[in-house]
C-alpha cells in the first residue's frame, strides 16, 4: 500500500470529510421531525434501494457485508443519532465522534500485535482531555449520556473501517449499497420496540419537505458517495494514513453549526476541539516529521 495520498485521493478525502462534516447541520434539521432510530431507518432503507436491484453484490462474504451494515447502520448512526436528539449539540458531535481515529488504529495495532509508540500515547491523552473538557462543561445542550453515546458511535465506525479494510478490490459503491441493506431490518426492529408504532406514524406524517431531502442527502451523499468513497481510499492506504483526515470533520462541523444554527462557540468548547485535534494531527504528522528529520541527517 501506498503511505501518502495521491492529488486526486486528497481532493477525494477533502470532499468526503465537507460532506461528513456540513452532514451534521442536516441530520439535526431532520431529527426535528423523526425519532432518531426512524431516521436512521430510513435512511439506510434509501441508500439500499433500488441499488440493491442495480448493483450486483460484490465478491464478499455475507457475513462481511452484514457485520458493516450493523457496525455502521446501528452502531454508528443509531447511538449517533439517538445522541443528537437532545443529548449532545451538532457540532460538538461532530468533534467527539472523530475520536473513531484512535479506535481505527488502536484495533489495527492490536490486530497486528504492534505497540503504541509514546507519540501515540501523547496524542491520545491530548483527545482524552478535550473530551474530558466536553464533559466537565456537560448541560444544556450537551450531557454525559450524549457525549458517551458517540463515543460509542466512533467505536462501531472504527471497527467499520477495519471490516471494509478487507474488501480489497471490490466495488465499493456495492458494498455499501449491500452493506446498507442489512442495517434497515434490525434498526426498524429497534425504532418499533423503543420509539413505538405511534412515534413512527406521526414522525411520518410531521415530515416535511426538508425532513425528506435531508434523508435522501444522508442516503446519497453521506452514505452513497461518502462511504463509498472512505472505503475505496481505505482499501489502497493505511488505515493510519486515512483515519486521521476524519479530524478536519469537526472544523466544518462546528463552522456549519455556528453559522446555520448559531450554535455558540464559548472558550471552553474552542479549546476542547483545540486539544481533540492537536491529538489527532499530532497522532497524523509525527510519522512523517520523524521521516523528514530522520532525511535531513547528515
Amino acid at each position: 500500500m501506498n503511505n501518502a495520498l495521491t492529488p486526486r485521493h486528497t481532493l477525494l478525502a477533502l470532499g468526503v470529510v465537507a460532506v461528513w462534516g456540513t452532514n451534521f447541520v442536516v441530520i439535526k434539521l431532520a431529527l426535528g421531525h423523526l425519532p432518531p432510530l426512524l431516521f436512521a431507518t430510513l435512511r439506510f432503507t434509501f441508500a439500499a434501494f433500488p441499488g440493491v436491484f442495480l448493483l450486483r453484490r460484490p465478491k464478499v462474504p455475507i457475513g462481511q457485508l452484514a457485520l458493516y451494515g450493523i457496525l455502521i447502520g446501528v452502531g454508528q448512526f443509531g447511538l449517533l443519532f439517538i445522541a443528537m436528539s437532545g443529548r449532545i449539540s451538532p457540532g460538538l458531535a461532530s468533534l467527539v465522534v472523530q475520536s473513531q481515529v484512535f479506535f481505527t488504529i488502536g484495533l489495527a495495532l492490536l490486530l497486528t500485535r504492534e505497540r503504541l509508540r509514546a507519540v501515540q500515547v501523547v496524542a491520545l491523552v491530548l483527545a482524552a482531555a478535550g473530551i474530558a473538557v466536553i464533559g466537565v462543561n456537560s448541560g444544556g445542550t450537551t450531557t454525559v449520556a450524549g457525549v458517551a453515546l458517540v463515543l460509542g458511535a466512533a467505536l462501531a465506525w472504527g471497527c467499520g473501517n477495519l471490516v471494509q479494510r478487507r474488501a480489497v478490490g471490490v466495488d465499493m459503491l456495492a458494498y455499501v449499497v449491500w452493506a446498507s441493506l442489512f442495517a434497515v431490518p434490525p434498526l426498524f426492529l429497534l425504532s418499533l420496540t423503543i420509539e413505538g408504532w405511534p412515534a413512527i406514524v406521526a414522525g411520518v406524517a410531521r415530515a416535511d419537505a426538508t425532513t425528506w431531502g435531508a434523508i435522501v442527502w444522508q442516503a446519497i451523499g453521506n452514505t452513497m458517495f461518502g462511504y463509498g468513497a472512505w472505503g475505496f481510499l481505505l482499501t489502497r492506504y493505511p488505515a493510519a494514513t486515512v483515519a486521521p483526515w476524519s479530524m478536519l470533520v469537526p472544523v466544518f462541523g462546528m463552522g456549519t453549526a455556528a453559522w446555520w444554527l448559531a450554535e455558540p462557540l464559548p472558550l471552553w468548547k474552542l479549546g476542547a476541539g483545540a486539544l481533540v485535534l492537536s491529538g489527532l494531527a499530532l497522532n497524523l504528522l509525527w510519522p512523517r516529521f520523524t521521516r523528514l528529520w530522520l532525511t535531513a541527517e547528515p
